[in-house]
């Protein structure tokens, strides 16, 4: 199944968005209406909050005395910190149940207001983010929950904001129009994006790339793209795991292909095979075949390598998997380093893919490439001579 994250600031229209999402298919579950039925009256939750607090924050009924308990945390982090740890580990736990219980096929998503605070997005293989104008969710926050601009206000301030929500969310919904564009956005996402996903998925399969060959001009996201992808590669493998950004995405102002490529460190490639199944579990799935680098400077000779993909059609990667110190992987670094520091270099080698993207069509622009490879090795080479230029080993 496919496990989604969606989040948005109060008053931003997450919940409309949820509700859509529901309309077109997919199973919701509510971290609010968790986090209310766990400590709904005569569960051990609710108990444990009594003699946490105090018996004031109980109604007569035996149910939770909302504001009461706000009152006794609001503005203090220690009691808020306090409450956290009650409830959050019943609200994952009874997430996990309601997850399990999902169709196989499901898309599942987790509606959680606090997803950026928590360190969750690397848990779910996409995160959304619904995002409206502050001026916007003021309105919408005095029309519909009656709150004066002091109380909304209030509200902003202790959640994260815009910037820390959209580092840790792979689409962004703006919803600063009306109900019906933004159910507009909504089915297009579901639709060219999240069906296709969750069928790749399950399948094992990476989305296939399109056919056409095309530069796009330097984009300042592709780090911060990776990074959220390399985040869920290490909490799919193991948190230590050696993971890194490279190619021309990872060299600021080189224009590139709009693919995302990393290296996943491995002692061997046995180690790889061995994790095969779990990056497939991730979104990650292992491409069909035996691939391997072109051995720069010896022709005729390859560095074998396994390579992965990504089954969620709306990012392109290429996850290549080789041995720690093996030619591939230093040259991998080593070129990228060596772009990064060198500007003529770096400009050398985004005329040269302008030349090529012209002259050649798509499946002859990797054969292109060869001969300016072989030069930019013994370039980099030297420079790394020069420089004292190592690459860092993992610690293992």
């Amino acid at each position: 199944m496919l496990r989604v994250g969606l989040t948005g600031g109060i008053g931003a229209g997450k919940s409309a968005a949820a509700q859509r999402l529901a309309h077109r298919g997919a199973v919701i579950i509510d971290a609010d209406k968790l986090a209310r039925e766990v400590v709904a009256a005569g569960t051990p939750g609710l108990a444990e909050i009594v003699e946490t607090f105090g018996a004031g924050v109980l109604m007569p009924d035996g149910e939770l005395d909302r504001p009461a308990l706000g009152a006794k945390v609001f503005g203090d982090e220690t009691a808020r910190r306090r409450l956290e740890k009650i409830i959050h580990p019943r609200v994952r736990a009874r997430t996990v149940e309601l997850t399990q219980s999902a169709p196989p096929d499901a898309i599942v998503v987790n509606d959680v207001p606090l997803l950026a605070e928590t360190g969750l997005p690397p848990t779910y293989h996409l995160v959304l983010v619904v995002e409206t104008r502050r001026d916007l969710r003021l309105q919408r926050l005095q029309a519909t929950r009656g709150m004066s601009g002091e109380e909304a206000l209030a509200r902003f301030s202790a959640q994260a904001d815009d910037a820390r929500r959209r580092a840790v969310c792979d689409v962004v919904i703006k919803n600063n129009g009306t109900v019906e564009q933004l159910h507009e956005r909504i089915d297009l996402l579901y639709r060219d994006r999240l069906v296709p996903f969750e069928e790749h998925l399950r399948l094992g399969t990476s989305a296939p790339a399109g056919h056409e060959l095309r530069i796009a001009d330097p984009d300042p996201s592709w780090p911060g793209q990776a990074a959220r992808l390399i985040a869920r590669i290490r909490h799919a493998i193991g948190a230590q795991a050696e993971v890194e950004h490279i190619g021309s995405t990872a060299v600021p102002g080189l224009p590139a292909k709009d693919v995302i490529d990393l290296m996943l460190a491995v002692r061997t490639l046995d180690e790889a095979d061995a994790l095969a199944s779990r990056l497939a579990e991730a979104g990650f799935p292992r491409r069909a075949g035996e691939w391997a680098d072109n051995a720069r400077g010896m022709p005729g000779e390859t560095w074998p390598k396994r390579l992965h993909g990504n089954a969620d059609p709306g990012r392109p990667v290429n996850l290549h998997v080789r041995v720690t110190g093996s030619p591939g992987w230093r040259f991998a670094l080593l070129m990228r380093d060596h772009l990064r520091a060198v500007p003529s270099a770096r400009e050398e080698y985004a005329s040269a893919k302008a030349q090529w993207v012209v002259e050649h069509p798509l499946f002859a622009y990797a054969e292109a490439k060869e001969p300016w490879f072989d030069a930019e090795a013994r370039a980099a080479d030297d420079w790394a001579e020069e420089t004292g230029w190592a690459p860092a080993l993992p610690a293992r």
